[in-house]
Protein backbone atom coordinates (compact mmCIF):
# COMPACT_ATOMS: atom_id res chain seq x y z
CA UNK A 1 0.00 0.00 0.00
CA UNK A 2 1.22 3.56 -0.94
CA UNK A 3 2.46 5.38 2.03
CA UNK A 4 -0.18 8.20 0.99
CA UNK A 5 -2.68 5.22 1.32
CA UNK A 6 -1.49 4.11 4.79
CA UNK A 7 -1.69 7.43 5.87
CA UNK A 8 -5.03 7.99 5.18
CA UNK A 9 -6.15 4.67 6.54
CA UNK A 10 -4.54 6.83 10.04
CA UNK A 11 -6.95 9.71 9.44
CA UNK A 12 -10.11 7.99 9.03
CA UNK A 13 -10.63 9.05 5.34
CA UNK A 14 -11.58 7.12 2.55
CA UNK A 15 -10.33 8.56 -0.75
CA UNK A 16 -13.12 9.02 -3.92
CA UNK A 17 -12.99 5.97 -5.94
CA UNK A 18 -11.09 6.24 -9.26
CA UNK A 19 -14.56 6.71 -11.13
CA UNK A 20 -15.51 9.21 -8.80
CA UNK A 21 -15.33 13.22 -8.91
CA UNK A 22 -14.11 15.24 -6.07
CA UNK A 23 -17.22 17.45 -5.96
CA UNK A 24 -19.76 14.56 -5.50
CA UNK A 25 -17.71 13.15 -1.81
CA UNK A 26 -18.15 15.42 0.47
CA UNK A 27 -18.81 13.53 3.03
CA UNK A 28 -15.66 12.13 3.24
CA UNK A 29 -14.02 15.69 3.69
CA UNK A 30 -15.49 16.19 6.95
CA UNK A 31 -13.39 16.85 10.21
CA UNK A 32 -12.34 13.59 11.87
CA UNK A 33 -10.60 13.29 15.18
CA UNK A 34 -6.99 11.71 13.37
CA UNK A 35 -4.76 9.75 14.67
CA UNK A 36 -1.25 10.36 15.10
CA UNK A 37 0.61 10.06 11.74
CA UNK A 38 3.54 8.24 11.22
CA UNK A 39 5.20 11.66 10.52
CA UNK A 40 3.52 13.37 13.38
CA UNK A 41 2.22 16.91 11.68
CA UNK A 42 3.78 19.51 14.07
CA UNK A 43 2.86 22.72 14.99
CA UNK A 44 6.71 23.43 14.99
CA UNK A 45 7.67 25.96 12.74
CA UNK A 46 10.75 25.27 9.87
CA UNK A 47 13.78 26.57 10.20
CA UNK A 48 15.00 29.84 9.44
CA UNK A 49 18.09 29.65 6.74
CA UNK A 50 17.12 25.81 5.48
CA UNK A 51 16.01 25.91 1.54
CA UNK A 52 12.72 24.54 1.31
CA UNK A 53 11.00 22.12 -0.71
CA UNK A 54 7.27 23.49 -2.01
CA UNK A 55 4.05 22.58 -2.93
CA UNK A 56 2.24 25.99 -4.37
CA UNK A 57 -1.53 25.85 -5.48
CA UNK A 58 -3.26 28.34 -7.28
CA UNK A 59 0.45 29.62 -8.89
CA UNK A 60 -1.63 30.66 -12.17
CA UNK A 61 -3.54 33.12 -10.31
CA UNK A 62 -3.14 36.74 -9.16
CA UNK A 63 -1.16 36.34 -6.10
CA UNK A 64 -0.44 32.53 -6.70
CA UNK A 65 2.52 33.58 -9.10
CA UNK A 66 3.63 36.23 -7.63
CA UNK A 67 3.87 33.90 -4.39
CA UNK A 68 5.58 31.15 -6.53
CA UNK A 69 8.39 33.58 -8.30
CA UNK A 70 9.22 35.28 -4.84
CA UNK A 71 10.22 31.88 -2.74
CA UNK A 72 12.10 30.63 -6.04
CA UNK A 73 14.03 34.19 -5.52
CA UNK A 74 14.60 32.80 -1.70
CA UNK A 75 16.10 29.56 -3.35
CA UNK A 76 13.13 27.11 -2.52
CA UNK A 77 12.41 24.36 -4.48
CA UNK A 78 8.98 24.84 -6.12
CA UNK A 79 6.42 22.39 -7.05
CA UNK A 80 3.22 24.05 -9.07
CA UNK A 81 0.50 21.83 -10.51
CA UNK A 82 -1.06 23.59 -13.12
CA UNK A 83 -4.06 23.06 -15.39
CA UNK A 84 -3.26 23.07 -19.68
CA UNK A 85 -4.78 26.06 -20.13
CA UNK A 86 -5.47 28.73 -16.97
CA UNK A 87 -5.95 32.50 -16.29
CA UNK A 88 -9.53 34.45 -17.13
CA UNK A 89 -11.50 32.08 -19.28
CA UNK A 90 -8.73 29.46 -19.93
CA UNK A 91 -6.76 32.08 -22.06
CA UNK A 92 -3.72 31.05 -21.00
CA UNK A 93 -1.72 28.41 -22.67
CA UNK A 94 0.79 25.70 -20.57
CA UNK A 95 3.97 27.45 -22.14
CA UNK A 96 2.82 30.73 -20.79
CA UNK A 97 2.08 29.37 -17.90
CA UNK A 98 5.67 27.68 -17.59
CA UNK A 99 7.50 31.40 -18.86
CA UNK A 100 5.59 32.85 -16.13
CA UNK A 101 6.70 30.31 -13.22
CA UNK A 102 10.30 30.15 -14.55
CA UNK A 103 12.61 28.14 -11.99
CA UNK A 104 9.66 26.29 -10.56
CA UNK A 105 9.05 22.75 -11.63
CA UNK A 106 5.37 22.76 -13.07
CA UNK A 107 3.69 19.86 -13.25
CA UNK A 108 -0.10 19.46 -15.31
CA UNK A 109 -3.33 17.93 -13.49
CA UNK A 110 -6.41 18.24 -11.70
CA UNK A 111 -5.66 20.62 -8.38
CA UNK A 112 -10.13 19.47 -7.57
CA UNK A 113 -9.49 15.70 -8.44
CA UNK A 114 -7.53 13.89 -5.46
CA UNK A 115 -6.37 10.54 -8.01
CA UNK A 116 -4.83 14.22 -10.04
CA UNK A 117 -3.55 15.78 -6.85
CA UNK A 118 -1.72 12.60 -5.62
CA UNK A 119 -0.15 10.85 -8.91
CA UNK A 120 0.39 14.26 -11.26
CA UNK A 121 0.71 16.67 -7.65
CA UNK A 122 2.69 15.37 -4.82
CA UNK A 123 4.09 11.94 -6.95
CA UNK A 124 5.28 10.00 -3.77
CA UNK A 125 7.87 14.01 -2.48
CA UNK A 126 7.57 14.47 0.76
CA UNK A 127 7.22 18.23 0.57
CA UNK A 128 8.30 20.56 3.73
CA UNK A 129 5.49 22.53 3.05
CA UNK A 130 2.10 23.74 1.09
CA UNK A 131 0.98 27.34 0.01
CA UNK A 132 -2.46 27.82 -1.23
CA UNK A 133 -3.47 30.62 -2.92
CA UNK A 134 -6.47 28.96 -4.28
CA UNK A 135 -9.83 30.78 -4.96
CA UNK A 136 -12.73 30.60 -6.97
CA UNK A 137 -13.23 33.35 -9.64
CA UNK A 138 -16.26 34.17 -9.54
CA UNK A 139 -17.43 34.42 -6.21
CA UNK A 140 -20.92 32.43 -7.38
CA UNK A 141 -21.92 29.78 -4.67
CA UNK A 142 -21.23 26.66 -6.45
CA UNK A 143 -17.67 27.53 -7.13
CA UNK A 144 -16.66 28.62 -3.80
CA UNK A 145 -17.78 25.55 -2.30
CA UNK A 146 -16.02 23.90 -5.33
CA UNK A 147 -12.84 26.09 -4.72
CA UNK A 148 -12.57 27.85 -1.46
CA UNK A 149 -13.61 25.16 0.71
CA UNK A 150 -13.54 21.75 -1.33
CA UNK A 151 -9.94 22.16 -3.10
CA UNK A 152 -8.59 23.36 0.00
CA UNK A 153 -9.64 20.56 2.07
CA UNK A 154 -8.29 18.37 -0.60
CA UNK A 155 -5.23 19.91 -0.37
CA UNK A 156 -5.15 19.43 2.83
CA UNK A 157 -5.75 16.46 3.09
CA UNK A 158 -2.98 15.45 0.78
CA UNK A 159 -0.50 17.63 3.23
CA UNK A 160 -1.34 15.79 6.32
CA UNK A 161 -1.43 12.61 4.38
CA UNK A 162 1.93 12.95 2.83
CA UNK A 163 4.04 14.32 6.10
CA UNK A 164 3.97 17.74 5.02
CA UNK A 165 4.96 20.19 8.17
CA UNK A 166 3.44 23.10 7.50
CA UNK A 167 0.53 24.90 5.74
CA UNK A 168 0.31 28.67 4.24
CA UNK A 169 -3.82 29.36 3.99
CA UNK A 170 -4.19 32.90 1.66
CA UNK A 171 -7.78 33.90 2.89
CA UNK A 172 -9.29 37.70 3.17
CA UNK A 173 -9.93 39.83 5.42
CA UNK A 174 -13.83 39.83 4.93
CA UNK A 175 -13.74 36.41 6.97
CA UNK A 176 -13.79 38.16 9.77
CA UNK A 177 -17.59 39.00 9.32
CA UNK A 178 -18.79 36.40 6.75
CA UNK A 179 -22.10 37.09 4.88
CA UNK A 180 -21.79 35.36 1.59
CA UNK A 181 -20.96 31.99 0.04
CA UNK A 182 -16.98 32.77 -0.47
CA UNK A 183 -16.26 34.21 2.66
CA UNK A 184 -18.34 30.97 4.25
CA UNK A 185 -16.19 28.36 2.70
CA UNK A 186 -12.97 30.13 3.49
CA UNK A 187 -13.87 30.17 7.21
CA UNK A 188 -14.90 26.60 7.01
CA UNK A 189 -11.48 25.83 5.68
CA UNK A 190 -9.61 27.95 8.10
CA UNK A 191 -11.47 26.44 11.04
CA UNK A 192 -10.29 23.05 10.07
CA UNK A 193 -6.75 23.90 9.17
CA UNK A 194 -6.21 25.12 12.71
CA UNK A 195 -7.62 22.12 14.16
CA UNK A 196 -5.49 19.88 11.94
CA UNK A 197 -2.17 20.07 13.64
CA UNK A 198 -0.29 21.33 11.47
CA UNK A 199 1.78 23.78 11.73
CA UNK A 200 0.08 26.60 9.87
CA UNK A 201 -0.26 30.61 8.56
CA UNK A 202 -3.55 31.87 7.71
CA UNK A 203 -3.07 35.19 5.99
CA UNK A 204 -5.93 37.58 5.25
CA UNK A 205 -5.18 40.87 2.88
CA UNK A 206 -7.12 43.61 3.19
CA UNK A 207 -7.52 44.39 -0.53
CA UNK A 208 -5.46 43.98 -3.66
CA UNK A 209 -4.43 47.03 -5.83
CA UNK A 210 -6.05 45.41 -8.89
CA UNK A 211 -9.38 45.33 -7.08
CA UNK A 212 -9.03 48.96 -7.20
CA UNK A 213 -7.73 49.29 -11.00
CA UNK A 214 -11.66 48.85 -13.13
CA UNK A 215 -11.98 51.95 -13.49
CA UNK A 216 -8.45 53.06 -14.53
CA UNK A 217 -9.16 52.99 -18.65
CA UNK A 218 -12.70 54.42 -18.33
CA UNK A 219 -11.11 57.25 -16.32
CA UNK A 220 -8.37 57.83 -19.01
CA UNK A 221 -11.13 57.74 -21.78
CA UNK A 222 -12.68 60.82 -20.13
CA UNK A 223 -15.61 58.58 -17.93
CA UNK A 224 -16.62 59.77 -14.59
CA UNK A 225 -15.66 57.11 -11.67
CA UNK A 226 -18.25 55.59 -10.16
CA UNK A 227 -19.09 55.06 -6.67
CA UNK A 228 -21.39 53.89 -4.14
CA UNK A 229 -23.75 57.37 -2.40
CA UNK A 230 -24.06 57.26 1.13
CA UNK A 231 -21.04 54.82 2.34
CA UNK A 232 -17.51 55.72 3.51
CA UNK A 233 -16.30 52.03 3.31
CA UNK A 234 -12.24 52.29 3.57
CA UNK A 235 -9.63 49.64 2.85
CA UNK A 236 -5.37 49.68 3.29
CA UNK A 237 -5.12 47.56 0.03
CA UNK A 238 -1.94 45.55 -0.11
CA UNK A 239 0.31 44.76 -3.72
CA UNK A 240 1.05 41.66 -4.77
CA UNK A 241 4.79 41.59 -4.67
CA UNK A 242 4.27 42.67 -1.21
CA UNK A 243 1.77 40.02 -0.39
CA UNK A 244 3.92 37.60 -2.11
CA UNK A 245 6.93 38.84 0.55
CA UNK A 246 4.62 38.40 3.48
CA UNK A 247 3.50 34.86 2.49
CA UNK A 248 6.88 33.78 2.06
CA UNK A 249 8.04 35.08 5.43
CA UNK A 250 5.57 32.58 6.50
CA UNK A 251 7.76 29.78 6.11
CA UNK A 252 10.34 30.66 8.30
CA UNK A 253 9.19 33.15 10.61
CA UNK A 254 8.06 31.77 13.86
CA UNK A 255 6.09 35.16 14.67
CA UNK A 256 3.53 34.05 11.74
CA UNK A 257 3.31 30.85 12.51
CA UNK A 258 0.07 29.27 13.70
CA UNK A 259 -1.63 32.42 13.78
CA UNK A 260 -4.30 34.64 11.71
CA UNK A 261 -2.86 36.88 9.83
CA UNK A 262 -4.65 40.44 8.94
CA UNK A 263 -2.35 42.20 6.51
CA UNK A 264 -2.91 45.54 4.66
CA UNK A 265 -0.25 47.52 2.81
CA UNK A 266 1.14 50.75 3.65
CA UNK A 267 -0.26 54.51 3.71
CA UNK A 268 -3.50 55.05 5.22
CA UNK A 269 -6.98 53.47 4.89
CA UNK A 270 -8.64 55.17 1.17
CA UNK A 271 -12.31 55.32 0.49
CA UNK A 272 -13.49 54.48 -3.56
CA UNK A 273 -14.03 58.27 -3.56
CA UNK A 274 -10.00 58.42 -2.34
CA UNK A 275 -9.01 56.06 -5.39
CA UNK A 276 -11.07 58.40 -7.70
CA UNK A 277 -9.44 61.60 -6.60
CA UNK A 278 -5.95 60.04 -7.10
CA UNK A 279 -6.91 58.81 -10.41
CA UNK A 280 -8.02 62.34 -11.32
CA UNK A 281 -4.82 63.87 -9.80
CA UNK A 282 -2.27 61.75 -11.71
CA UNK A 283 -4.17 62.61 -14.94
CA UNK A 284 -4.61 66.20 -14.27
CA UNK A 285 -7.92 66.76 -14.45
CA UNK A 286 -10.90 67.35 -11.95
CA UNK A 287 -12.54 65.13 -10.23
CA UNK A 288 -15.42 63.79 -11.94
CA UNK A 289 -17.97 61.44 -9.68
CA UNK A 290 -21.01 59.07 -11.15
CA UNK A 291 -22.90 58.44 -7.50
CA UNK A 292 -24.38 55.04 -7.44
CA UNK A 293 -27.30 54.64 -4.80
CA UNK A 294 -26.78 51.67 -2.34
CA UNK A 295 -30.23 50.85 -2.02
CA UNK A 296 -30.61 49.23 -5.50
CA UNK A 297 -29.02 46.46 -4.10
CA UNK A 298 -32.07 45.64 -1.77
CA UNK A 299 -34.27 46.54 -4.50
CA UNK A 300 -32.39 43.57 -6.98
CA UNK A 301 -31.22 41.01 -4.53
CA UNK A 302 -34.99 39.98 -3.62
CA UNK A 303 -35.89 39.46 -7.24
CA UNK A 304 -32.77 37.30 -8.33
CA UNK A 305 -33.35 35.20 -5.46
CA UNK A 306 -36.58 34.78 -6.08
CA UNK A 307 -35.88 33.77 -9.81
CA UNK A 308 -33.19 31.79 -8.77
CA UNK A 309 -35.31 29.22 -7.58
CA UNK A 310 -37.37 28.78 -10.44
CA UNK A 311 -34.15 29.38 -12.75
CA UNK A 312 -30.81 28.23 -11.05
CA UNK A 313 -28.51 30.87 -13.06
CA UNK A 314 -30.30 33.70 -11.14
CA UNK A 315 -28.83 32.29 -7.94
CA UNK A 316 -25.30 33.01 -8.95
CA UNK A 317 -26.35 36.33 -9.85
CA UNK A 318 -28.33 36.97 -6.82
CA UNK A 319 -24.75 36.34 -4.53
CA UNK A 320 -22.89 38.66 -7.09
CA UNK A 321 -25.44 41.63 -6.19
CA UNK A 322 -24.90 40.44 -2.52
CA UNK A 323 -21.28 40.79 -2.85
CA UNK A 324 -21.53 44.22 -4.44
CA UNK A 325 -23.13 45.49 -1.86
CA UNK A 326 -21.30 43.87 1.01
CA UNK A 327 -18.02 45.66 -0.58
CA UNK A 328 -20.09 48.39 -1.18
CA UNK A 329 -20.94 49.30 2.58
CA UNK A 330 -18.35 46.74 4.19
CA UNK A 331 -14.41 48.20 4.68
CA UNK A 332 -11.61 45.97 4.82
CA UNK A 333 -10.00 46.54 7.67
CA UNK A 334 -9.57 44.72 10.33
CA UNK A 335 -13.04 44.47 12.72
CA UNK A 336 -12.93 45.51 16.44
CA UNK A 337 -14.75 42.43 18.03
CA UNK A 338 -15.65 44.20 21.20
CA UNK A 339 -17.27 47.38 19.42
CA UNK A 340 -18.41 45.58 16.38
CA UNK A 341 -16.15 48.56 14.56
CA UNK A 342 -13.42 48.87 11.44
CA UNK A 343 -10.12 49.89 13.02
CA UNK A 344 -7.73 51.43 10.47
CA UNK A 345 -4.98 51.94 12.85
CA UNK A 346 -5.05 48.49 14.00
CA UNK A 347 -4.90 47.22 10.56
CA UNK A 348 -1.41 45.83 10.06
CA UNK A 349 0.50 46.84 7.20
CA UNK A 350 3.63 45.44 5.22
CA UNK A 351 5.48 46.51 2.30
CA UNK A 352 6.41 49.57 0.29
CA UNK A 353 4.26 49.57 -2.51
CA UNK A 354 1.28 52.36 -2.33
CA UNK A 355 -1.74 52.61 -4.37
CA UNK A 356 -0.78 55.55 -5.83
CA UNK A 357 2.79 53.81 -7.13
CA UNK A 358 0.45 51.14 -8.71
CA UNK A 359 -1.97 53.69 -10.19
CA UNK A 360 1.27 55.66 -12.22
CA UNK A 361 2.41 52.18 -13.01
CA UNK A 362 -0.74 50.95 -14.64
CA UNK A 363 -1.19 54.61 -16.16
CA UNK A 364 1.75 54.81 -17.55
CA UNK A 365 2.62 50.89 -18.37
CA UNK A 366 -1.17 49.55 -18.89
CA UNK A 367 -3.22 46.79 -17.12
CA UNK A 368 -1.17 43.68 -18.16
CA UNK A 369 -1.39 41.10 -16.19
CA UNK A 370 -4.43 42.25 -13.95
CA UNK A 371 -7.17 40.99 -15.59
CA UNK A 372 -10.08 40.79 -12.91
CA UNK A 373 -11.51 37.64 -12.96
CA UNK A 374 -15.12 36.51 -14.76
CA UNK A 375 -17.36 38.65 -13.07
CA UNK A 376 -17.77 42.92 -12.54
CA UNK A 377 -20.37 44.90 -11.67
CA UNK A 378 -21.86 48.24 -12.40
CA UNK A 379 -19.08 49.40 -15.01
CA UNK A 380 -16.01 47.44 -13.29
CA UNK A 381 -16.47 49.61 -10.36
CA UNK A 382 -17.23 46.26 -8.15
CA UNK A 383 -14.74 43.60 -8.73
CA UNK A 384 -14.52 39.76 -7.59
CA UNK A 385 -11.20 39.13 -6.46
CA UNK A 386 -8.97 36.20 -8.61
CA UNK A 387 -5.81 35.15 -6.34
Amino acid sequence: MPAWQRNLAQLQICPPTDSARFGLHEQWLLPVSPAPLAHGPSTQGLQASKPLCVFVAGATGYIGHHVARELVSRGHEVVCLVRECSGVAGAVDLETTRQRLSGCEVRVGDITDWNSLDQEGFKGKTFDAVVSCLASRSGGISDSLAIDYRANRLLLDAALAGGVGQFVLLSAICVQKPQLAFQRAKQRIEQELMASGLCYSIVRPTAFFKSLAGQVESVKRGKPFTIFAGTQATCKPIGEADLAKFMANCLQDPALQNAVLSIGGPGDAVTLEDCGRMLFELLGRKPVFRRVPVFMFSLIIPILSALGFVLPRFRDMAEFARIGRYYATESMLLLDPSTGMYDAAATPSFGRQTLRDFYERVLEYGLEGQELGDHALFDASVKIQDR
